[in-house]
């Protein structure tokens, strides 16, 4: 297995991403444009200190990835001790396992926190805790279709801000503490 520092190198831009997926780059491209880092945010991942990697796996087929990864890239463009890079999920399935929701399931997206060193120090994914909530309880009766029009309603009417909440709390948390700590919604 790679090292983290390798998997990172190795990965694509956001931008590179999205020019690589004909039929959803687009979609990423407009929901990155539209996304906004809202100053109350920015401010607490700028005040981290030191240099923070994101390292997001993801496919682009995939609602979440294409509500969240959106939104984390333009925090990490607009912070100037962030930067991201994506990966495949299918393309490394050693990685994604290392980072599986409740221990068994590949959802994406995940999004690794790498310290200055990209010694990983917590993770995310593969949802806002307060959807994953929605999608578990009362969405969960719904056919996949109505489940995923709510999905990207929820989404849609939130605009970023719990996504962006969650990663930067975790981020501070990162911070301070010493061991890496996963955060599965």
């Amino acid at each position: 297995m790679k090292t983290l520092s390798e998997y990172y190198t190795g990965a694509a831009s956001f931008a590179d991403m999205a020019a690589a997926s004909a039929e959803y780059g687009p979609l990423f491209q407009a929901q990155r444009d539209r996304a906004v880092v809202p100053a109350d945010l920015l401010a607490r991942a700028e005040a981290l200190g030191g240099a923070w990697h994101l390292l997001v796996i993801s496919e682009d087929w995939c609602i979440d990835s294409q509500s969240a990864v959106p939104v984390v890239s333009a925090l990490a463009d607009t912070a100037s001790n962030l930067s991201l890079r994506t990966v495949n999920r299918d393309a490394f399935p050693e990685l994604m396992d290392a980072h599986l929701t409740n221990g068994t399931s590949r959802s994406i997206p995940v999004i690794i926190v790498l310290d200055a060193d990209f010694e990983e120090r917590g993770w995310w994914g593969p949802r806002p805790k307060a959807l994953q909530q929605r999608v578990a309880a009362e969405w969960k009766q719904l056919d996949k279709p109505e489940r995923n029009k709510e999905i990207r309603r929820w989404y849609a009417v939130d605009k970023g801000r719990t996504i962006l909440e969650e990663i930067v709390a975790l981020l501070e948390h990162a911070a301070v503490a010493q061991p890496a700590i996963a955060t599965a919604g």
